[in-house]
């Protein structure tokens, strides 16, 4: 099988296997939906961690309001007393009032901050490291993880503003969010190697032959971005391992420049021709009047 190392810019982030016959329309469609789907755990992850803090959100038109502007406005949260936490909830105020402050308690926040760091690890980058191929089986199964976990910890479900039900029922909106410029739909996914666009409509072994246990790095990108910087020729462990033996030489050579002290030269005893001048009586000889 070939091995992908795909990058977005110079972040690494997943491998993936694949076969030389794929054609470059399938590899774009099946890497973009394996990116797109890191992303969607990564802000369900975000999301998650507030709700442990701070609860539910509040609907929209409630939204960053004082007590004092609901009450004048009469506004009122009707799944307040629907989303209650599994155990009962625990009240700690949102500062920037987007959620409703009622929290679970810590045995369910728990649950939801282990699941939160599972399905993380499942889908990390750190799996290139491990040599561990990341597939769509296994960014569902992260996404399982967590709505499992949201269930458990509210089983009555989020109300339908909430960002992380919407994210579930692929209904999220990252309209003017900075989510939205990391997100690349798949009709506008380049993948480059080489310096190369990966056309569609070619197989990927028209650029990488037919060697099946080939090697490779590929840049996912939007497309009208231009070709993407090439790769270093040193990665940054190679030039980490290289300055740190450029500093331990540095550091022996200016050890053997401290120790490489020549003035016991000028000594007698080292003087080899001493005795000669010695024998002829040329010793304590001193020009001028005594």
């Amino acid at each position: 099988m070939v091995q992908l190392h795909v990058k977005r810019g110079d972040e690494s982030q997943f491998l993936f296997s694949t076969t030389v016959d794929v054609s470059i329309e399938t590899l774009t469609q099946q890497i973009s939906a394996i990116y797109n789907g890191r992303l969607k755990v990564d802000r369900i992850c975000s999301e998650i961690r507030e709700l442990a803090d701070h609860g539910v959100t509040l609907p929209p038109n409630m939204q960053g309001l004082t007590d004092d502007q609901i009450m004048e406005l009469k506004l009122k949260d009707e799944w307040e007393e629907r989303c209650i936490p599994s155990g009962g909830a625990e009240f700690k105020k949102d500062e920037i009032g987007r959620r409703n402050g009622h929290a679970p308690n810590e045995k369910m926040k728990d649950v939801l901050r282990k699941t939160m760091e599972e399905a993380k690890a499942l889908i990390s980058n750190k799996q290139v490291k491990a040599n561990v191929c990341v597939t769509m089986d296994m960014v569902k199964e992260a996404l399982d993880q967590l709505r499992g976990a949201v269930m458990i910890v509210y089983p009555m479900g989020l109300p339908p503003h909430d960002p992380i039900r919407m994210e579930f029922e692929n209904q999220e909106d990252l309209t003017g969010t900075q989510a939205s410029l990391q997100v690349i739909p798949d009709e506008e996914a380049q993948l480059w190697w080489a310096s190369k666009e990966l056309q569609r409509g070619k197989k990927l072994q028209d650029y990488v032959g037919k060697n099946e246990k080939t090697k490779i790095i590929v840049k996912i990108q939007k497309r009208g971005q231009g070709a993407p910087a090439r790769e270093p020729l040193v990665s940054e462990d190679e030039q980490k391992q290289m300055m740190l033996h450029y500093y331990k030489r540095q550091e022996e050579l200016k050890k053997l420049e401290e120790a490489d002290d020549d003035t016991h030269l000028q000594s007698n005893w080292s003087d080899r021709q001493a005795l000669k001048r010695q024998f002829q009586g040329l010793t304590n000889i001193k020009w001028g009047p005594r």
